[in-house]
């Protein structure tokens, strides 16, 4: 137990530690137009990043597979982001089209919290989903559907968090 106890206790420090960084960075109010060596500066280095198909670079700064949220920009040809955002939101998943890429999901969102399978083996789905809070309220879970190839966008919804179900806490 006292394993449990030390790997729990570091948790929390790390956790704490993340929401301090962020809370004093408050991502949304760094000006678009702001070069990327300073909102590095004060955000920290990204943990995702990719290129788009037109060579822009994207950099997220997320907090799943645990949090809720993610902030999101474009690193323009100068050096500077067009706009940082916040893009695990209702608003923000309205982007995505059916027939989208896994890698195109992934650019535009970053990683997802988790990535499972629904249905029967003959009609089996890959399903990702990204942890959010539907409506900024409730704990919820964008599942986003990427057919039997894992590759494309079939479609895509909101659900409850199971891992905030009170009851789960009694099975």
């Amino acid at each position: 137990m006292r394993g449990f106890a030390r790997r729990l206790a570091r948790l929390t420090i790390s956790l704490s530690a993340v929401g301090a960084l962020l809370a004093c960075a408050n991502p949304t109010q760094i000006a678009p137009g702001t070069p990327f060596n300073q909102v590095e500066a004060q955000m920290g280095q990204p943990n995702f990043e990719c290129v788009r198909p037109d060579g822009t670079r994207r950099v997220i700064w997320t907090m799943q597979p645990a949090g809720q949220f993610a902030w999101g920009a474009d690193v323009l040809p100068d050096g500077r982001i067009d706009q940082m955002q916040s893009i695990l939101t209702d608003a923000y998943f309205k982007r995505i089209s059916l027939g989208w890429t896994a890698d195109q999901v992934r650019c535009e969102f970053g990683p997802p919290a988790n990535i499972s399978g629904v249905g029967l083996p003959s009609v089996r789905e890959t399903v990702w989903a990204y942890r959010y809070k539907q409506s900024g309220v409730w704990n919820s879970l964008m599942y986003v559907y990427m057919g039997r190839d894992g590759n494309h966008v079939t479609r895509f919804h909101p659900g409850p968090d199971p891992e905030y179900d009170e009851d789960r806490l009694w099975r």
